[in-house]
């Protein structure tokens, strides 16, 4: 099928509205915007005691309302913000403990008969290089990527019908199915478009990871302006319940996301608390495994991104990830190689749990080392390589790691979520991340980088309670050295 053959009778294919009617509220969706409109003008002077009090409310774990998170997104004393900043990491610290996981993204397909205006991969940007991998070209960029180290990956997709779902579980199926001198992509997660019931359940059975589907912008008014009605992403209700749909086809990590750039920061941030608590209330409590923030980048023909009328500065963006940790303080947080080196270092700190490194994200990029921006949906702004930032997050006293014991021991869904919620997941989490990061110290790191990274590893083997499994992480820590692989809690 051609790239604009056919896209009526595609939508009509792909789009099943009846599918997300039980998850309506009188017929209308989750994104309130005149509820959200209201809290922001009630909230837009916030008492300094009232942010305190929020502030100790998202210490204890809990998750605020939208009344508070418009209080935090519009305080406007600096000190106060240094406050919420510390708290920041201390709500990651005490959920997460002092480990970032890192993964990798993998573009497969760059086909897509969406028309998005911000998108490089538009299907009307004709000077856009249309590709997607072989099974032999996936295996080498596969390859390419565990000989660096990785273990996680998030492969991503073009809405196309080149790309449905037997593709997708396909590709999925292949990745686990690459091994090389004991290195392994051991978790799959997937960012691509929303599909229906039916094909989630053939991703939940070839054993998908997280399943990522940001929504851009939740604004109903820009969603439409953007997105062009005659196509599958100009269903904004569609997507808006994709992730309803997959956690309802047994996929029970899902990860959301909105694109900063598009409209107000200070919205978006609201109606993606909206999005958590949807997806809380259908499905047991149990929300998105991560939130991702990612701001509008430069591509290729892509006059839209060269001044968006929304531009988020650093010191929003900042703080825009501040009020996400604090306001949703159980869940994720992901922090692209799309932001430079300086503010990633900013942000980092204020409870970002994921980051990647070393990213590539044109079709087949990392197997020949090319930057070709051609064949990428946006330009990256962090050039190092995981070495460099694994090495700069050891001076940072944070572990890399790229644990993915969760997933395999059960430690999903309800279950993930009843231990981040009591602050009780870094029990598990942080003796992995020692253990994985051993394994990237032993068998990729640069001299520098092993050297340093191994005083750091013993301190954190030391803070490990002696009445918890200090004795066994020190056991698996020797198997691991005697070249052992995969020990994990």
């Amino acid at each position: 099928m051609a790239e604009n053959d056919g896209e009526g009778s595609w939508v009509s294919r792909v789009v099943r509205p009846s599918e997300n009617e039980k998850y309506l509220e009188d017929g209308r969706d989750f994104v309130d915007v005149e509820l959200i409109e209201r809290e922001l003008a009630e909230n837009s002077r916030p008492d300094p005691a009232r942010i305190r009090d929020i502030v100790a409310k998202s210490l204890s774990l809990a998750r605020l309302d939208p009344s508070e998170t418009a209080a935090l997104l519009q305080c406007g004393d600096d000190d106060l913000w240094q406050e919420m900043y510390e708290a920041g990491l201390k709500v990651k610290q005490s959920v997460y403990g002092r480990r970032i996981v890192f993964f990798a993204p993998l573009y497969v397909s760059n086909y897509c008969i969406n028309n998005c205006e911000y998108c490089g991969f538009r299907t009307s940007n004709r000077e856009i290089v249309r590709s997607s991998l072989t099974d032999e070209q996936l295996r080498e960029e596969i390859l390419a990527l565990i000989r660096k180290g990785h273990k996680r990956l998030v492969m991503a997709y073009g809405e196309h019908p080149r790309s449905g779902a037997d593709f997708i579980a396909h590709t999925i199926r292949l990745a686990y199915s690459v091994k090389e001198n004991g290195g392994e992509i051991r978790r799959v997660n997937v960012n691509a478009a929303p599909l229906c019931v039916e094909d989630y359940r053939k991703l939940k059975e070839v054993g998908i990871g997280t399943y990522q589907v940001f929504q851009e912008t939740y604004h109903p008014a820009t969603y439409r302006k953007l997105h062009p009605a005659d196509t599958v992403k100009g269903d904004m209700r569609w997507r808006l319940y994709a992730l309803h749909r997959a956690q309802e086809a047994g996929i029970d990590d899902v990860a959301i996301g909105a694109l900063f750039g598009l409209y107000d920061y200070r919205f978006e941030v609201m109606a993606l608390l909206l999005h958590t608590m949807s997806l809380e209330k259908y499905f047991g409590g149990v929300g998105p495994h991560t939130i991702s923030f990612p701001r509008l980048e430069p591509a290729l023909n892509t006059p839209y991104t060269e001044n968006p009328a929304h531009r988020v500065s650093d010191e929003q963006f900042k703080k825009l990830v501040t009020v996400l940790r604090l306001s949703v303080p159980y869940t994720g947080l992901i922090l692209t190689a799309r932001e430079p080196a300086k503010v990633r270092r900013e942000v980092i700190p204020v409870g970002v749990t994921q980051l990647d490194a070393g990213s590539n994200i044109g079709i087949g990029g990392y197997s020949s080392g090319a930057v070709r921006g051609e064949k990428q949906q946006f330009m990256l702004s962090d050039p190092r390589t995981l070495d460099e930032v694994v090495s700069e997050l050891v001076d940072m006293g944070m572990i890399t790691s790229f644990c993915t014991a969760d997933y395999r021991c059960g430690r999903t869904g309800g279950c993930f979520m009843g231990f981040s919620k009591s602050g009780k997941i870094q029990g598990f989490c942080m003796p992995n991340a020692v253990l994985t990061f051993a394994e990237y110290l032993l068998d990729y790191a640069s001299p520098e980088t092993r050297e340093k990274g191994w005083v750091l590893l013993e301190k954190e083997l030391e803070a490990i309670p002696e009445d918890g499994p200090r004795e066994i992480v020190a056991d698996y820590l020797e198997r691991i050295k005697a070249g052992e692989r995969d020990l994990y809690l």
